[in-house]
């Protein structure tokens, strides 16, 4: 799988299928010469750059557990590709295998993962928090202030979940099935993009994207 996202100063950075070891990110420039290549690891699940600069790789089990920077399951890079920050759960939380929703913003990033399925908010000031969330293995997510929507999980697809976080825990408010603007029934769709306060979801038209927003 490939993964390519926008750096500020009209930069991008992409992120191809590599063996262990190998430079398999690299830095283009406006350009599209390469400025830098680096090491991002093996399995990315989540490739996702905000506009301070900072570069956000999740992975996935097979990465995990086969190859030392994807062992972290979620790491943070500057834009020019140097290792900032690697997650380290508290004493007593598991830690990441896989993780299954994603949201980036401007000085955080937002993950639900497998096993437990907790809420991580992991902001760039080296905060961390744990919420237990009533939503198991959701598929995305947008988050505003102490509103945060979770799509998916719990074996329901379509399904939208509203809550309320506190210090500990999301709690949930309201739940509703999410259709397409016609109405009609949301029956599939690539793998949701979590931007803050907004989720892009993408149908069966590659040329086709749906926002919502909390």
């Amino acid at each position: 799988m490939t993964h390519l996202d926008a750096l500020p100063n009209d930069r991008f950075v992409l992120q191809g299928h590599g063996a262990a070891g190998d430079q398999n990110a690299q830095i283009y420039g406006r350009d599209g010469r390469r400025r830098r290549s680096f090491v991002m690891g093996r399995v990315v699940e989540y490739l996702m750059a905000d506009r301070r600069h900072r570069v956000w790789s999740a992975y996935f089990d097979e990465g995990v557990y086969s190859d030392p920077i994807s062992a972290d399951g979620l790491v943070r890079w500057d834009s020019g590709g140097n290792h900032q920050w690697v997650y380290r759960p508290p004493e007593g939380i598991e830690y990441i295998d896989t993780v299954y929703a994603f949201n980036v913003d401007d000085g955080v990033a937002w993950a639900n993962y497998y096993p437990t399925f907790p809420l991580l908010e992991a902001r760039t000031n080296g905060e961390i928090r744990l919420r237990k969330s009533p939503v198991v293995a959701s598929a995305g997510m947008a988050v505003h202030g102490e509103q945060v929507i979770m799509l998916g999980g719990c074996r329901q697809p379509d399904r939208l979940h509203r809550c309320r976080m506190t210090e500990h825990e999301a709690l949930l408010v309201e739940e509703a099935c999410l259709t397409l603007p016609n109405g009609a029934p949301l029956r599939g769709y690539a793998r949701p993009v979590g931007r803050g306060r907004h989720l892009y979801l993408r149908g069966a038209s590659p040329r086709q994207w749906y926002v919502m927003g909390v």
